[in-house]
Formats: structure tokens, sequence, C-alpha cells
């Protein structure tokens, strides 16, 4: 509104409220009062609902990205545990490798075995004058190869 009507219609309001009676008066006043309040509830409930609206808002948004975050998480987690297990898998294959060497060298090795009863040779295994090369079996210079 204008100025100049505001100011008409404020001096309009104080000159009614100057000649009405006194039980009309209390009777308006009863009823701005009940107007006033019901406009400042209503004034209330209009901010509750604003801040409730955007306090469901901020849950959304802070729901997705705590959402985002933990899926993340779960990515990361499992490309840790999955770097882990394949050097687990390095370490346990390098040990099978130098367990077998070590067995294996073991089993080669005659140093480090035990002569047996077995090992010990007999007197059949013994050389006599017979087994000894006569001058007959001694190669002659004909039957080596050139």
């Amino acid at each position: 509104m204008n100025r100049r009507v505001k100011k008409a219609v404020g001096k309009m309001a104080k000159e009614a409220i100057e000649h009405t009676p006194k039980p009309i008066k209390e009777k308006v006043k009863d009823f701005v009062v009940d107007k006033a309040k019901e406009k400042v509830v209503e004034h209330i409930q209009d901010k509750a609902n604003g801040f409730t609206e955007k306090l469901e808002h901020g849950q959304e948004k802070m729901a997705e990205k705590v959402q985002d975050k933990s899926v993340e998480a779960k990515e990361n987690t499992q490309d840790v545990l999955l770097t882990a297990r394949q050097k687990l898998g390095k370490v346990v294959e390098a040990g099978r490798e130098l367990q077998e060497k070590v067995s294996s060298s073991h089993k080669h090795d005659d140093k480090r075995k035990i002569k047996g009863a077995h090992n010990i040779k007999h007197v059949s295994n013994i050389k006599t004058s017979k087994d000894i090369k006569g001058a007959t079996k001694i190669k002659s210079y004909e039957k080596i190869k050139s």
C-alpha cells in the first residue's frame, strides 16, 4: 500500500476505536488477540516446517555421503586384503620352494648320509688275482681305433 493510504487508514482506525462503546472494544480486543495468536502460531509452524524440511534434506545428504564413503572404504579394504593375500601367497610359495631345496639337498648329499652295515664291502667283493687282467686281455695296437 501507499504511504498516504496507510496513514489515512491508521487515522480512521484510531477514530473508530475512540468512538466505539466499551463492550465492543472488549470484543474487538479479544478478537484481535485471538487473531494475533493464530498468526503467531501459523508463523511458528511455518518456521518449524521449513526447519524440518531443511533437517530432512541435510539428513539425506549426510546419509548419501556416509553411503558413498562406506562403499569407498569397503573397496579400499578389499583391495588391501587382496594385495595382502597375493603377497602371502608369494611368501608361502617361496617357503615351499626353500623347503624343497633344503630337503632335496639333504637327499643327495652323501656327506650327510650315515653309512650302514650294507655299505661295507664283503670278502667276495675284494679283487683277487683272477680278477686282474692278464697279458691276453690287454688291447694291442691292432685293436685300438685310430
